[in-house]
């Protein structure tokens, strides 16, 4: 029997390992020494119990076969939350401040090669192509801006897996917008992706060639931005990790500037609720959040959406988790997708109504399968409510 039992693991271990990239258990020193003695690169999935994004590529991408068979192959692989253990020494030594963030790192710990955000499956696979192309690698691309490279598309691919260098970064903005004549689409990545500071040269050319910009994108896609960076600034500013509280006083006088006083106040709201999640401070969260969203006509689907998620992963009171399931509701009616559903679903399922869980599972499954994504988790619901 006990034979049986072994081969059983084994089989479908090996089912485990085709689908999807196999993550190591391991202390880093010994990730390290692996990836030596086999000759190959480590990757570190950098990230965050509370980033959503991270949640993202963990559920949709780390999964596919096609990335596990690139990633099981090449790589060693290894999964560090950057807030917990040996992952807050690697993300100072690292300047991993924005997550998801992928290292790619030689057996020596030194980084060859940096990527981050949510990416589609072959952009991810490519991500993986790329930190194994010693022509893309970071100690060479650096070597050859030192040597006075100006090649545009050189320049933003070497700003991208440079950015947590931000003296470095800055040096890579300068050289590049030096002398060009317009904005062009492909640099609206360096601006969407990467800015989130509006001490920046980056930023100091946002706003200068605003009008440029705006030839690209809509208004509103425009604002959405200026706003990212602000806020992320304020938050830099205002909020002490070690002591996990946002100077609210500072944080309203400076936001004002930008917003007028009820928006900072709506704001600082949101901030205190992220900030309370990050810290799994759930009963502030849940509180924080019930305040925030007691009147939310006019609040988007996709916020409600998110907020519901979470009400489902954190939160164990009936009257709240009831809330959550008419904020999953509001989010399927301004736009359903396999994402609300799926929350719904599991929201249902969580306060005991088996039967609304399952019509939407069924849901969400049909809409993953229309969209090509993966339904995995809806699918597991739905079989545990048969």
């Amino acid at each position: 029997m006990k034979k049986l039992i072994v081969l059983l693991l084994i089989i479908f271990g090996a089912c485990t390992y085709a689908q999807g990239i196999k993550f190591e258990e391991s202390k880093f020193a010994d990730i390290l020494t692996k990836a030596k003695n086999e000759n190959k690169l480590v990757f570190i999935d950098a990230y965050t119990t509370w980033c959503g994004p991270c949640k993202l590529m963990a559920k949709n991408i780390f999964v596919l076969q096609s990335v596990g068979d690139y990633y099981n192959s090449n790589f060693i692989n290894v999964k560090i939350d950057m807030e917990k253990g040996e992952g807050r020494d690697i993300a100072k030594k690292y300047n991993v401040f924005s997550f998801p963030t992928y290292l790619f790192l030689d057996g020596n710990g030194e980084v060859v090669f940096r990527s981050g955000s949510s990416l589609t499956e072959q952009e991810f696979i490519q991500v993986g192509k790329d930190a194994q192309d010693p022509t893309k690698q970071l100690a060479l691309l650096k070597k050859r801006f030192n040597e006075g490279e100006k090649d545009p598309t050189f320049l933003r691919n070497l700003f991208i897996v440079s950015v947590e260098d931000q003296e470095f970064s800055n040096k890579i903005v300068n050289r590049y917008f030096k002398g060009k004549k317009s904005i062009e689409r492909e640099d609206l990545k360096m601006f969407e992706n990467k800015m989130d500071n509006t001490d920046t040269p980056l930023y100091k050319i946002f706003k200068e060639r605003k009008a440029e910009i705006l030839k690209l994108i809509p208004q509103d896609r425009y604002n959405m931005m200026n706003e990212y960076a602000i806020n992320s600034t304020l938050l830099s500013k205002y909020y002490d990790e070690k002591t996990k509280i946002i100077n609210e006083p500072l944080y309203l006088s400076e936001a004002e500037k930008y917003y007028g006083k009820e928006k900072a106040l709506t704001l600082l709201q949101r901030h205190k609720i992220s900030i309370a999640l990050k810290n799994n401070d759930i009963p502030t969260f849940e509180k924080l959040s019930l305040e925030f969203l007691k009147n939310y006509t006019e609040i988007d689907g996709n916020t409600l959406g998110a907020f519901a998620l979470s009400f489902f992963k954190e939160v164990t009171n009936r009257s709240s988790l009831e809330k959550a399931i008419q904020w999953a509701l509001d989010s399927v009616k301004k736009g359903q997708n396999y994402e609300n559903t799926e929350t719904l679903a599991n929201l249902y399922n969580k306060v005991g109504n088996k039967n609304d869980a399952k019509i939407w599972a069924e849901k969400s499954i049909k809409l993953a399968e229309k969209m090509g994504q993966n339904s995995s988790g809806a699918q597991k619901l739905l079989d545990s409510l048969k």
